[in-house]
């Protein structure tokens, strides 16, 4: 099973490389660019075929390493 797991900025946290990336863009001439967000993925391959057994151990890595919960959100979704 894989398991692909969303990781981004919790609203009203700066997103720094967003903001830098909107920026070049618009320098680049991309005028109606009002705004970019970062979101890392990370695809992780489990050996189950539980979908339960999958999300709860994606979900203990998440709150083990993957992500922030002070500043960041997480969204797993899983693919047989």
């Amino acid at each position: 099973m894989i398991a692909e797991v969303f990781i981004e900025l919790k609203k009203g946290v700066m997103d720094a490389e967003g903001e830098a990336v909107k920026k070049a863009l618009r320098l680049l001439g991309f005028k109606k660019v009002k705004g970019v967000s970062s979101v890392k993925v990370y695809r992780i391959e489990i050996d189950t075929n539980s979908k339960e057994e999958a999300e709860r151990e994606v979900r203990e890595m998440c709150e083990k390493l993957l992500a922030n919960p002070v500043i960041q959100n997480y969204r797993i979704v899983l693919k047989e």
